[in-house]
């Protein structure tokens, strides 16, 4: 558990990541946000711990519970939250959350994150590891899904490198068109 309270202080790259997202945003006067599960609010931490982040970083909404999911960011219950072979953990479930939340927070890029940190909590077909991640802007979405390795604190560090990634693509390919 200290890992976690500590991520920033063990993992110096995870600040310069978040640090150049929001150079990145700032310079091109775009924003971003977040909708996080497994990493419970852990992308947004990175990013506001950034000095200019007030200019950038419109928010982001933890969305721990499949209600919140629903409720707030408009995932769907029928044909994907109540399916098991889909439910939370699933591309579409990312790709919703994604869209959802760029859509409540008003941003430009936003980005999400849904797994299994562990260290139970594993479904059929899903062991401890298995994050999606969602990125959403105006001209695209998509999805990808990573394996991670490790314990609980190891998984959600490694899925806010990938997150803070997504959102620095996103945020070259908006800003060079």
């Amino acid at each position: 558990m200290a890992a976690d309270k500590a991520i920033l202080e063990q993992d110096d790259a995870l600040y310069d990541e978040a640090a150049e997202v929001v150079r990145l945003a700032s310079a091109a006067g775009l924003t971003v946000g977040c909708a996080e599960s497994c990493t419970g609010g852990l992308v947004s931490a990175c990013l506001t711990s950034a000095p200019g982040s007030s200019a950038a970083v419109r928010g982001g909404v933890v969305s721990y519970a499949i209600p919140v999911k629903h409720d707030v960011l408009g995932v769907p219950y029928d044909g994907l939250l109540d399916v098991p072979q889909l439910g939370a953990v699933s591309s579409e479930c990312a790709a919703a959350m994604a869209m959802g939340a760029r859509k409540v927070l008003s941003c430009d890029a936003c980005v999400s994150v849904t797994g299994i940190a562990g260290p139970g909590g594993e479904e059929p077909g899903k062991p401890v590891g298995t994050v999606w991640f969602g990125i959403d802007t105006a001209p695209s979405s998509r999805t990808v899904m990573h394996l991670l390795e490790g314990d609980r604190a190891d998984v959600r560090r490694q899925a806010c490198h990938v997150a803070l990634g997504l959102l620095r693509e996103a945020l070259m390919e908006l800003s060079a068109k």
